[in-house]
């Protein structure tokens, strides 16, 4: 065995050399092509297997339920529709689920494998203001500072931003003032549209005994308002005075009057004493008037009414109590520079023990504070002229929060708000409460997902 395999190597090898020396020895020869190798073929392509043979998804897992059979049905072009195997809603289904499968928008036949779901929030925006001892206005907060309570609870804050807001102001000017602060009034109009920014609009509304419309919403710094304001000027009434001076002493005899037309009382010439004209303040139909104005807005402003005004009110159509709940429901606050008499303090005090059938002093500040809204008292004219530039910066850097509320939606109820800073010594200046509305009520439309 040893001899065999010695004798194959020795052989190998002595083939090899042989064959080298062949090789350089023979003269070179022409060059052949070598043959090119053979490419095989690519695979054929393997046919689709028939998919009514696949078994079902459910079927391959052993804790699924097999689907129960059901029975096919065949269509007009011969192919066999199998019905869907899912199973219906368990028997133990509450009213509340089925109540929630509503909710779900499914499209109609033909639109395609997507789905709609829609979510139904009750979103609440509160803005506010915040000043401190000084009545200064406090810049700075941050969202942790701000604690928001709708009717006693705690709510999470879904927005919070400082950024401002254009302005939708209704102004109210009252022409039922004497004619001393008339003339005031009229002098510090001028100073108004230096308030506003360009990308602010103002409608212009006036009142005496009844309410009247100047403009619609205009720019606020066009020629246009400044020529509204001009004509919104009024002549004011004069002061009566309740007991006759010299001027208004008349001719009597033995107490009786002999000239009835210098008679301070013309159906009753006898009479020693002046009988006042009955005076109208109809401030209630003039704010709901404005109210009703800013509902008109774009969405994303801010509906302002200002008014300027003694605050006085008589005659009005309209009730206090259903203006301002008319405000609440439409998100109207109401800003006012109040002037005259009532502007003083200690002259008002006689709005507390009102007097039945008779003149209110002062009901801007209930209509204010119920709003969110704040009043600036002022009784010079240059007062005035600034109040107006106070007024818009009290909008302008106001704070808004916003959240989802839990309470039911469009139950008609009001909802009180309150609005805490975790810092001391501070006020915050916010509405008191509101009414939810369908526009408070978005409906909120997922992205189309496909359908697994």
């Amino acid at each position: 065995m040893a001899q065999g395999k010695t004798t194959v190597w020795v052989g190998t090898v002595a083939a090899a050399v042989m064959t080298a020396m062949g090789a350089y020895a023979q003269p070179p020869q022409s060059t052949v092509p070598a043959q090119q190798q053979a490419i095989p073929d690519a695979p054929r392509p393997q046919a689709l297997p028939d998919l009514k043979t696949i078994t079902p998804v459910s079927a391959a897992i052993p804790d699924a339920p097999a689907p129960a059979a059901a029975a096919t049905t065949t269509s007009s072009d011969g192919q066999t529709n199998v019905p869907s195997s899912l199973p219906a809603l368990p028997a133990n289904t509450t009213a509340a689920q089925a109540e929630e499968d509503k909710d779900v928008v499914v499209p109609a036949a033909g639109t395609g494998p997507t789905a709609f779901i829609r979510v139904t929030t009750n979103f609440v925006e509160v803005p506010f203001s915040v000043k401190d001892s000084k009545g200064q206005l406090v810049p700075g907060l941050k969202p942790r500072d701000v604690r928001v309570y709708e009717n006693g609870l705690r709510q999470s804050l879904k927005l919070f931003t400082v950024d401002p807001f254009p302005l939708s102001v209704a102004l109210v000017i009252d022409q039922s003032v004497t004619f001393d602060v008339m003339k005031k009034i009229n002098s510090a109009l001028g100073a108004l549209q230096g308030a506003f920014s360009p990308y602010d609009e103002v409608s212009v509304f006036t009142y005496n005994n009844g309410v009247r419309e100047q403009t619609a919403f205009t720019a606020a710094q066009s020629a246009r308002l400044g020529q509204i304001l001009v004509q919104s000027k009024g002549k004011g009434r004069e002061q009566i005075s309740i007991v006759g001076g010299p001027l208004g002493a008349t001719n009597n005899k033995n107490g009786q009057n002999v000239d009835v037309n210098t008679a301070p009382d013309r159906s009753n010439p006898g009479a020693v004493f002046q009988r006042p004209d009955k005076e109208f303040h109809t401030l209630n139909d003039a704010i709901l008037a404005a109210a009703t104005e800013t509902t008109k807005a774009a969405k994303g402003r801010r509906r302002i009414v200002y008014v300027i005004s003694d605050g006085k009110e008589y005659g009005s159509t309209a009730k206090e109590k259903a203006v301002i709940k008319y405000c609440q429901t439409n998100k109207v606050a109401v800003y006012a520079t109040l002037v005259g008499e009532s502007s003083v303090p200690g002259l008002g005090f006689l709005d507390r023990i009102h007097l039945p059938l008779t003149v209110r002093d002062d009901v801007l500040p209930r209509y204010a504070g119920a709003t969110g809204g704040q009043v600036d008292p002022e009784f010079f004219e240059r007062g005035i002229e600034s109040s107006f530039a106070k007024i818009t910066e009290q909008v302008r850097t106001q704070y808004t929060v916003g959240f989802n509320s839990q309470q039911p939606i469009l139950d008609g109820k009001f909802r009180k708000l309150e609005v805490r800073v975790a810092r001391p010594n501070l006020t915050v200046i916010a509405k008191e409460g509101y009414y939810p509305t369908a526009t408070s009520t978005v409906p909120a439309v997922s992205t189309p997902t496909a359908v697994p």
